[in-house]
């Protein structure tokens, strides 16, 4: 008799206006700030035994803005700030491109890029994670289609883009968020309430 081992939960989040301060394109790593609380909200999700996982657009690769080499250097001083906290991200996924119409070889229309779902879908497949209950967490409403796209639930927060997209663009949405919270430790109590 095959046993069936029971699919996994997941909350993915973005990065950049999410967990760290948004600073336009991260070029070196003095630019990188952790927002407060963001690690005791990785905490938070790891003791409720949920994955976490980092899903995050980084196309100031394709622009030429920094090398592939900076996200991984930031990629490391984030988890090393994360395990200060007894915190920790279960994967990362980023993609470095964007159509830009040049010969550059990040510049390209990707599955990957939010608001498309590929690197939830691919880390879902990879994790075996069961998407329907599922969130995605981020400051822009292209992270918000991502996560639908896949199956997830959603939450805006207004940190980064965040405010703004909610003030600004909020009567344009298709669809409302599940959530809007203040920071990403406010969503995830949101969501475990």
């Amino acid at each position: 008799m095959e046993i069936k081992l029971k699919k996994r939960k997941a909350i993915f989040l973005d990065r950049d206006g999410t967990l760290n301060r948004d600073v336009g394109y991260i070029t070196h790593l003095d630019d990188y700030e952790l927002l407060p609380r963001a690690a005791a909200a990785v905490k938070k999700i790891n003791d409720a035994g949920f994955l976490v996982i980092l899903v995050t657009n980084q196309a100031g690769v394709a622009r030429g803005y920094f090398p592939e080499s900076m996200i991984e250097e930031v990629h490391a001083k984030l988890r090393k700030e994360l395990e200060l906290e007894n915190a920790n991200l279960d994967a990362i996924y980023f993609c470095p491109h964007v159509p830009l119409g040049t010969e550059n070889p990040f510049s390209k229309e990707c599955e990957m890029r939010k608001p498309k779902p590929g690197m939830i879908l691919k880390a879902a497949h990879e994790f075996d994670v069961d998407l329907n209950e599922s969130f995605m967490i981020g400051d822009k409403y292209s992270d918000l289609e991502s996560g639908w796209s896949a199956g997830c639930r959603s939450a805006l927060v207004l940190t980064g883009y965040g405010r703004g997209e909610f003030e600004t663009n909020r009567k344009k949405w298709l669809r409302e968020p599940d959530y809007v919270a203040e920071d990403v430790y406010h969503a995830i109590e949101l969501i475990f309430s």
